[in-house]
């Protein structure tokens, strides 16, 4: 073996892979909102905001600060609290937007801004909250992906219930990202650090005689922390929970043979599955190259073979956002910046209802691949099980594609380099 060419060729892949990360900074844009934006504000009345009140667990490490209060550190300790968000008027911001203050303390007439934050100090104090605040049992549990402060998963989450009006507890679940580009591989090992934690939330709302259904609503890599997890239950307890009835994994970044052993392990009787993909991701695109090249997820073509017929074996209803449009340059998000999206993860598949093609009328710029043709909906394939990484088989990526790709992130290495 050629030491001094396998040096070179690996020096290059960590070129191209620290390439991939810049022109991922590039695209993600220098700007910014103010931090620390988690210290309560007083309302006046009267006032036309709304309120959203959430109950935040997490396994980050406390920042000590109340502007924050938690950072991008690692907790073994999962920690719980009650937090309330008020929402600006729909005349002061569009659908599918968070109003960040441009200045501090925000002002909750234009801005989002927390109005109550209290520690939780025990599970009896959260399951009197949830007594509280629930919504006929049902639960939406929000898991955030790559690149978010504490304070963004709650902002976002307070977005997606507003927008989306589902009748629904909110839940979030926030791991230790440290909420920057060029953290990947930390924000990786967090999910994983973060997986028995949610294993736990989720058992305790499926033991919890007050709670009905539970929702999961993951984004990006918040899909793999909670394919882990359920996988994890799957695997201990002999199956899923069955008060857990519906998983959307929205722009998953997951690598597909991944996927499809996750799946197969969750045991026969799983959650009702719907996936968000979109093919002009680019975020997507650039967790594929530092991967290895390896497709993921979130970025499938859902009409095209093998890909649907294996979803509608599967029992997974994958609908494509490719066409829709989206004010995020990564379009990583349009699951909760699209109207019409939210409201269809608020107003129907979180009431769990069964979509159908034609069902799905938001336009020629939505796509649903439906599965509930096949009459094994909900199983697997024999041979599926037999050869389960063969579930969701991805071709090779195309030289001419991968070139492309290449050029895209040299350029932006470039830019990156003199921005």
């Amino acid at each position: 073996m050629d030491l001094r060419a396998r040096g070179d060729s690996l020096g290059k892949a960590g070129r191209r892979a620290a390439g991939a990360l810049v022109a991922l900074a590039v695209l993600v844009g220098c700007g910014g909102h103010p931090k620390g934006v988690m210290t309560p504000v007083a309302l006046t009345a009267p006032t036309q905001t709304s309120q959203v009140d959430m109950l935040v667990a997490t396994t980050r490490q406390p920042s000590g600060n109340p502007a924050t209060l938690f950072s991008g550190e690692r907790n073994a300790a999962l920690s719980l609290t009650d937090v309330a968000v008020s929402i600006p008027p729909d005349s002061q911001r569009k659908p599918g937007t968070v109003q960040w203050p441009r200045r501090l303390p925000p002002n909750p007439e234009t801005d989002f801004a927390v109005t109550r934050v209290h520690e939780l100090a025990s599970r009896d104090e959260a399951r009197a909250w949830f007594r509280k605040h629930s919504v006929d049992g049902n639960i939406l549990l929000f898991v955030h992906g790559f690149n978010n402060t504490y304070e963004d998963s709650v902002f976002r989450l307070a977005q997606i219930v507003h927008d989306s009006g589902a009748d629904a507890t909110p839940m979030l679940f926030t791991w230790p990202s440290r909420a920057r580009v060029f953290d990947y591989n930390y924000d990786k090992e967090s999910t994983n650090y973060s997986r028995t934690a949610l294993e736990d939330a989720l058992r305790s709302l499926a033991n919890a005689p007050d709670v009905n259904e539970v929702t999961i609503l993951a984004h990006s890599m918040g899909t793999w922390l909670t394919m882990e997890s359920l996988r994890q239950m799957g695997i201990r307890d002999g199956g899923i929970a069955p008060k857990i009835k519906n998983v959307i994994l929205a722009s998953p970044d997951i690598d597909l043979d991944v996927f499809a052993k996750q799946f197969v392990e969750l045991g026969d009787k799983r959650p009702k599955f719907t996936i968000f993909v979109s093919q002009d991701d680019r975020a997507l695109a650039v967790s594929s190259f530092i991967s290895g090249d390896v497709s993921r997820l979130g970025a499938i073509d859902p009409t095209a073979e093998p890909y649907r017929t294996q979803l509608e074996r599967a029992g997974i209803t994958a609908i494509d956002l490719t066409k829709v449009q989206s004010e995020d340059s990564l379009h990583h998000g349009k699951f909760a910046e699209s109207p019409q999206i939210v409201q269809l993860i608020g107003q129907r598949i979180v009431n769990g209802q069964t979509l159908t093609d034609s069902e799905v009328t938001l336009g020629d710029s939505i796509t649903a691949v439906v599965a509930g043709t096949a009459k094994n909906v909900g199983t697997v394939a024999a041979a599926t099980i037999s050869a389960p990484v063969k579930v969701l088989e991805q071709p090779t990526l195309p030289r001419k594609k991968r070139a492309h790709l290449d050029e895209t992130l040299e350029s932006g290495a470039h830019a990156g380099a003199t921005n």
